[in-house]
């Protein structure tokens, strides 16, 4: 009998999994102790080994691709057994033992596609449930680049329409929910369609380009499987035939008796913008309007306004003094995009409360003149913060914990997510095992990590794997602030800039060096009296570095 085998948990903070690959494919006899797939987690990749023995008879995660646990990661089976009731969740009995599951027609019909003439199947119905897929094409799909990532942004296309594309060439730069990265092609042939525009985004897993021999016709793959009127052309009439369709996709797409011509790109990018396309001046072939004469639009410098008030019988009286300005628009990036959403959540979903205390920062300015007199040294007063709050967290293992629906997860490793503000909005680079490091180290690693986050440098892995995090804007003159928390952590840490002022010491006023630093906590998680006690332990560390040598 078949038996469903699910998608494994292999780490107590893992949600989902990624088949990173397949050991076996549909039709392979499978042992026990057998190595069925490659199953990618939140931590590491693991082999998931067998633990019954049959016939693999069904994959539910396509390797690539991600699924929750304990959704359906394949079914394993004797030969020829009927396993539709176990994909479709179907209990009836009124199915023939002996008829053959849908995905092994499938499997067969795309097979014979691939390697020779289309396989009639035996019914009178004409159509064919099968995308026909030429021989030699492949389609490629919007990789998922990070376990969090739902949709990609193309940043840059690296080639065109046309190109010959080499396996390990650049196709394109996909920028996902927390970097840019360089998307290699994993064939050779000719690129011959580009399902997404450079600029825009698409789900995981949708079409992102075509690529196989030079003048193949992919519009079959494209109609989403429609059955082709001719399978066999001359090579000539294909060509025309492709040249044709393409053509056919840059022209106008305004209705019947507009004579504005405008590629359809264009023509929302007008529509978002506000844009009357009836002034500009196209510059594609016959006067078309093109992408790149919306990006170089300029306003004329006669405003609406001043067109309306002298049309208007009151234009003769005397004009308000004053420049009348144009509201514009800037599309979201995708990392803007990712982050609104992952703060709202935050925001909405964790009952944060607020810390506050003041350090007396004085004996920290004195101690770090002293280390950067060191010989090929520079730290910072954030890499004093960083280091002093990774030891504060490993005395409170609490504050360094996530909460999860039916439990806290309570992290071994103590790794500090430091945020930099870029052009798109704000990442977190991470410092794994923190508590580990020392100053330089921690120095040369934020200045790595920040200078490369500034022009999308970074990798998905050195933005994963927080369990804390730390916001500094005293650099910025800001005094005090509260972030919100950046889950799955359950607080995070704001320091203000530090301030000469007066204090009491020892009943006299004296000038002293003070600093404010103030935590939001998720009260699911970290108590009123745990945050105080976490604050006090950090106090203490800046306040006398010397303790974060006992």
């Amino acid at each position: 009998m078949a038996e469903v085998i699910t998608m494994p948990r292999l780490s107590d903070t893992m949600t989902e999994g990624k088949v990173a690959k397949w050991h076996k494919k549909v039709g392979d006899t499978v042992n026990e102790g057998d190595i069925l797939a490659e199953i990618e987690t939140d931590k590491a990749v693991q082999d998931f080994e067998s633990e019954i023995k049959g016939t693999l008879l069904y994959i539910g995660v396509e390797e690539g691709n991600g699924a929750p646990v304990d959704s359906v990661l394949a079914i394993i089976g004797e030969q020829g057994e009927d396993i539709s009731a176990l994909k479709e969740g179907d209990n009836s009995d009124d199915k023939k033992d002996n008829e053959i599951p849908e995905d092994f027609k499938t499997e067969k019909e795309n097979t014979a596609v691939e390697t020779s003439e289309p396989v009639e199947k035996e019914t009178d119905h004409e159509e064919t449930s099968a995308t026909e897929i030429p021989e030699g094409v492949e389609v490629v799909t919007m990789p998922r680049l990070s376990d969090t990532m739902t949709e990609g942004k193309v940043a840059k296309w690296h080639k065109n329409v046309g190109d010959t594309v080499k396996e390990g060439d650049i196709l394109a730069e996909i920028e996902t929910d927390k970097a840019v990265q360089d998307f290699e092609a994993e064939t050779t042939g000719t690129l011959l369609h580009q399902g997404v525009a450079e600029g825009e985004a698409a789900p995981v897993d949708s079409v992102l380009a075509i690529i196989g021999p030079e003048g193949t016709d992919v519009s079959g793959v494209l109609s989403g499987g429609k059955k082709k009127e001719e399978t066999k052309k001359e090579p000539q009439k294909k060509a025309e035939e492709t040249e044709k369709s393409e053509t056919v996709q840059q022209q106008d797409s305004t209705l019947p008796g507009d004579r504005i011509a405008i590629s359809p790109l264009a023509k929302k990018m007008a529509k978002e913008k506000g844009i009357d396309i009836s002034s500009i001046q196209g510059s594609g072939e016959n006067g078309r309007i093109v992408r790149k004469d919306i990006e170089n639009y300029q306003p004329s410098t006669k405003s609406a306004f001043s067109e309306t008030a002298a049309s208007s019988p009151k234009a003769a009286q005397p004009a308000m003094n004053f420049v009348q300005g144009e509201d514009s628009e800037t599309p979201n990036s995708q990392i803007r995009t990712i982050i609104a959403k992952r703060l709202s959540e935050s925001k909405f979903t964790a009952p944060h409360y607020y810390l506050i205390i003041e350090v007396n920062m004085d004996k920290a300015i004195q101690a770090r003149k002293e280390i950067n007199s060191l010989p090929d040294t520079r730290i910072s007063f954030n890499d004093m913060i960083i280091k002093a709050t990774a030891m504060a967290l490993r005395k409170h293992p609490q504050v360094n914990s996530s909460w999860k629906e039916d439990r806290i997860v309570h992290h071994g490793n103590i790794n500090v997510g430091v945020a930099v503000a870029v052009p798109d909005g704000l990442v977190v680079p991470v410092l794994k095992n923190t508590d580990q490091m020392n100053y330089t180290q921690i120095s040369a690693a934020v200045k790595d990590m920040a200078g490369r986050a500034k022009y999308k440098g970074l990798k998905a892995n050195e933005m994963e794997g927080s369990t804390f995090s730390v916001s500094n804007l005293g650099m910025f003159g800001i005094d005090t602030f509260t972030s919100i928390i950046n889950q799955p952590n359950s607080a995070i840490l704001s320091v203000g800039a530090i301030v000469e002022k007066p204090i009491v010491k020892d009943g006299q006023i004296v000038v002293g060096n003070t600093m404010k630093l103030s935590m939001a906590c998720d009260h699911r998680v970290v108590d009123g009296a745990t945050g105080a006690e976490f604050l006090q332990t950090l106090r203490t560390y800046l306040e006398q570095p010397l303790t974060l040598l006992l």
